[in-house]
């Protein structure tokens, strides 16, 4: 059974995402909070496995929230629920530990699966969100991001690289293993190994990485 707080500070989108969550048999929804204090003090009691965060709330901000939970010694996964105006908050969410990033009106079928997904260990990369989010810190400073990109992947092996550019282009554990004639436990160890290489909080910063040194383009190899 996977647990879930929802964490929204408008009362109708709690409802609906409760409501929504109330069909599947391996989804139970422990609890709902108003802003990003009450999901912290919440997190502590109910233990969920998964919070589902809005990013702009009273009190404290769903990205302060989440940032507070990604310091906790056994910290929940957590998905920000997100619109393309919150862009600059959801930069900052990358660096607070979150795993996947939906879009509000985001079918319901897809947030229960990006819910089993991040679970599993497994973020969830919203490709419109992640594209916005690129092309935005594109903007910025191509060539010094491009730069500083390249010199971060400098220290990957050749598999790693392939595994990379495959995390860059959002697809799953399983998607990758597929691409790349290896075992999902293989690609899990690999993104293990990713992370502390790169110095990569998630997924998406790996994503990011790979954007900055335009290497999104599709790897082919075997193990």
């Amino acid at each position: 059974m996977i647990r879930v707080l929802l964490a929204d500070d408008d009362p109708l989108v709690r409802s609906a995402l409760a409501l929504m969550l109330g069909g599947p048999d391996d989804v139970k929804v422990v609890g709902e909070a108003a802003d990003g204090a009450e999901a912290v003090r919440l997190t502590e009691d109910l233990r969920p496995d998964v919070v589902l965060m809005d990013i702009r709330m009273p009190r404290m901000t769903g990205l302060e929230a989440t940032q507070r939970l990604h310091e906790r010694a056994d910290p929940p996964h957590v998905i920000v629920l997100t619109t393309f105006d919150a862009d600059d908050l959801v930069v900052g969410a990358l660096g607070a530990g979150a795993d996947g990033f939906l879009l509000k009106d985001t079918p319901p079928a897809e947030i229960v699966d990006a819910i089993r997904r991040v679970a599993d260990g497994d973020p969830m990369l919203s490709p419109s969100v992640t594209r916005s989010l690129i092309d935005r810190l594109r903007r910025d400073d191509p060539r010094g991001r491009a730069e500083a990109a390249e010199r971060r992947l400098a220290v990957l092996t050749e598999r790693e690289r392939e595994v990379a550019r495959a995390v860059g282009r959002g697809l799953s554990n399983a998607e990758i293993a597929a691409e790349l004639y290896l075992s999902v436990p293989t690609v899990k160890a690999h993104v293990s190994r990713l992370l502390d290489k790169l110095a990569a909080a998630n997924r998406v910063q790996i994503a990011l990485c790979i954007h900055d040194a335009g290497l999104d383009r599709p790897a082919q190899g075997r193990e």
